[in-house]
C-alpha cells in the first residue's frame, strides 16, 4: 500500500521484483544541519595584556536521519586589552611593614620649615596572587603567600599629586609588587577593595 502519512519520507518501489510480490519500502530523508549567522565578538577578557574573544551561532535546524552534523558553533582568537586603566596596571606597588613609621617630628621645630599638608590615609585590600620564596626570608614579608588577603596602607606622605600611592592596584586585574626592605622579594595581587579615611590593622603593609 502507499501510505501519505510519511511526508518526510521517500517512497520507493522494488520494479525488479515479480509483480505478484510487490514491496514498498520507506527510507527516511536525510536531513542536513542548518546554522545560523556568527554573532558578534565578544570583549577582550583582559582589560590589559593578551587575552581572549569568542563568538557563537545558534542551530537552526539539527541534524536527522544520518544528516551532515552540524559545524562548529563557537570560535575562539586572541586578544590585546589596551583599555584606559592599563597605564596603572603596569605601575609596581613598593610596600613596607607598617613598623615602618614615615611621618616624624621636627626636632629642632624649626618655624621656617613649611609644614606639609596631611591627607587622610585610605586603605587597599588585596588578594596576594604569586610571592617569590626570598619572601619567606623576613619576618614580616613570610605573611606575603599565595591567596593570602592583605592590607596595604597609603598614607599622606607617599601619595602622588593625584592623592594615590602608586601601583595600588586595580579591580580584578593582577598587577605587581615589590618589598623595598626585602631583596628579591616580589609577586602580584589583585584589589578587591579599598576604604577612605582608613587605618590598616598591625601587622600590615605601607605603599612607599
Amino acid at each position: 500500500f502507499r501510505s501519505s502519512h510519511w511526508p518526510s519520507t521517500l517512497l520507493l518501489s522494488l520494479e525488479t521484483l515479480p509483480k505478484s510480490s510487490a514491496f514498498f519500502w520507506f527510507f527516511p530523508v536525510a536531513i542536513d544541519c542548518v546554522v545560523g549567522s556568527w554573532g558578534p565578538w565578544s570583549s577582550c577578557t583582559s582589560k590589559c595584556g593578551v587575552g581572549s574573544t569568542e563568538r557563537s551561532r545558534q542551530v537552526s535546524v539539527p541534524p536527522r536521519n544520518g544528516g551532515a552534523p552540524c559545524p562548529d558553533l563557537r570560535q575562539r582568537r586572541g586578544c590585546y586589552g589596551n583599555a584606559a586603566v592599563c597605564s596603572a596596571a603596569k605601575e609596581v606597588a613598593k610596600i613596607l611593614p607598617d613598623s615602618f613609621k614615615r611621618n616624624f617630628k621636627d626636632p629642632w621645630r624649626r618655624p621656617h620649615m613649611m609644614i606639609k599638608e596631611e591627607k587622610a590615609s585610605y586603605c587597599v585590600y588585596l588578594r596576594v596572587k604569586q610571592a617569590a620564596s626570598a619572601c619567606k626570608l623576613k619576618q614580616w614579608s613570610a605573611q606575603l603567600v599565595r591567596e593570602r588577603r592583605i592590607c596595604a596602607e597609603c598614607q599622606s606622605d607617599a601619595m602622588s599629586k593625584s592623592d594615590r600611592c602608586e601601583g595600588d592596584g586595580l579591580q580584578n586585574i593582577r598587577t605587581f609588587w615589590t618589598a623595598a626592605s626585602a631583596p628579591g622579594c616580589q609577586g602580584s595581587w589583585v584589589r578587591e577593595s579599598s576604604s577612605s579615611h582608613c587605618r590598616c590593622p598591625p601587622y600590615s603593609v605601607l605603599f612607599i
